[in-house]
């Protein structure tokens, strides 16, 4: 059994991925044989954009007609402006597929022809309407594909509203290599974040806290320094370079549904990118700043931190000293309050809650974790990879590598660290720093001279 196998028996929405070249001609097949029904299937309706659409619209189409699949009335957005994830866009979505249930009087089927906006809205409205839906991928820009929340924009704030994964994902790699080079580079950045992400989880294992679910770990990391080994190939935009990027985006999305959550895909470096979204960052470029994009320099930000972590020895650590510096809740919810304002602040103390301990706790934490060190610090050492040779291969991918790339500088991003160990209650190699007394030493370390961004 191939690992998008293995993914598929463990996942527990998507049914069907077909990722491979030229695979678009049987992709009629495969939609009828899952979800359009075998004997009398039900029609589809295509939803795409102008781009998309051009992209491979007409040949999904053409596929699903020899397949003797009914079309109706297809939605197609305009390419500028983009279409934006917003609930509104859902909904436009969800009615126009109300309209041709009466039209051909049976609900009909929903395939989303696109990438990362385009398929979360679709997600939303099949979801809304209690139907399965797939999605015929156009580029290899982001994790979500597989994935089971569609984050959108309501009323200007940014929400993941929890939805149903598609039931078939159809990804044929020739109309992947002639995506936007910028949203090839996104993907990258987006991939890259397993490095660190999973280093993080390494760490949750080690003090206790979340354990290391390892068929799922080996679904998500096994093929991930493979997916990036060929940067300078996907930015030229050679099909053969991105079965294991387009893979390794798939399987993100699959073991998230395997595991319940994203633990298995993301870490301290996607709240960089979280943050700087909620404050709009790159929001007035055309196109937008891809979450990739974002996520590309945290993870920077994050390789960079880990390498002052790992020159420290935990093993020597005085836990009783650590123990005896621990603030009160009181001292650290002033803190976040100082940090952060509003709803925002409301929303880290919530957060940050979750994961605080009391001294007792602390120390059985800190024990934990010194006594596993050797081994933890081997594990480590293996998942990470150098920040300076990484930024190099997210440079070759076309992907940012530096703060200016994205409209920041260093300093901007030295503040996110505090904002970033607060925004959620995973457990991450910041906290492991902050419970050790070490977290402003390592920070101004980072950024100290003769830094990855200095």
């Amino acid at each position: 059994m191939g690992i998008v196998e293995q993914a598929l028996a463990a996942a527990d929405q998507t049914d069907a991925v077909s990722v491979g070249r030229g695979v678009l001609a049987d992709s009629g097949r495969l939609l009828r044989e899952t979800l359009c029904g075998p004997t009398e299937p039900r029609a589809v309706v295509l939803v795409a954009d102008d781009n998309t659409w051009s992209a491979c619209g007409e040949e999904v189409r053409d596929s699903l007609q020899r397949a003797g699949v009914p079309l109706a009335e297809p939605m197609v957005f305009p390419g500028r402006p983009a279409p934006y994830a917003s609930l509104d866009n859902a909904r436009s979505i969800a009615d126009h597929l109300r309209s041709q249930d009466v039209a051909t009087s049976s609900p009909v089927v929903p395939v989303c022809i696109g990438a990362g906006t385009l398929n979360d809205l679709v997600k939303l409205a099949a979801h809304d309407l209690d139907r399965r839906y797939a999605v015929v991928g156009t580029a290899a820009s982001m994790d979500g594909y597989t994935g089971a929340g569609a984050p959108i924009s309501d009323d200007g704030v940014k929400v993941t509203i929890n939805c149903t994964a598609p039931q078939v994902v159809v990804f044929d790699l020739d109309v992947a290599a002639q995506a936007p080079a910028e949203m090839v580079a996104g993907g990258y950045g987006d991939l890259s974040a397993k490095i660190p992400g999973g280093a993080d989880w390494i760490l949750a294992d080690a003090a206790g806290v979340e354990a290391v679910d390892e068929d799922v770990w080996e679904l998500v990391q096994s093929g991930v320094r493979e997916a990036l080994a060929q940067p300078a190939a996907l930015a030229a935009g050679q099909a053969e370079a991105y079965e294991g990027l387009v893979q390794g985006l798939v399987l993100s999305g699959l073991a998230m549904q395997a595991y319940g959550g994203t633990r298995p895909a993301s870490g301290a470096e996607h709240y960089f990118s979280h943050i700087w979204e909620l404050e709009h960052l790159g929001a007035d470029r055309t196109p937008p700043l891809s979450h990739g994009f974002k996520v590309a320099i945290g993870t920077l930000a994050m390789l960079a931190f880990y390498e002052r972590f790992m020159a420290r020895d935990l093993a020597s650590l005085d836990i009783e000293a650590a123990v005896a510096a621990w603030p009160a809740w009181s001292d650290v919810e002033a803190d976040i309050r100082r940090t952060f304002s509003g709803a925002l602040a409301e929303h880290a103390v919530a957060e940050t809650k979750v994961k605080y301990v009391e001294p007792d706790k602390l120390r059985e934490r800190l024990q934990r974790l010194v006594a596993s060190w050797p081994e933890t610090r081997r594990r480590l050492a293996d998942q990470l990879v150098d920040a300076r040779e990484f930024a190099a291969m997210l440079r070759q991918a076309g992907a940012p590598s530096r703060p200016e790339d994205i409209g920041l500088d260093a300093e901007a991003v030295r503040a996110t660290f505090p904002k970033a160990m607060y925004y959620r209650s995973r457990y991450t190699v910041l906290d492991v720093a902050r419970e050790a007394g070490w977290y402003d030493e390592l920070v101004a370390e980072t950024f100290a001279p003769g830094g990855l961004w200095s």
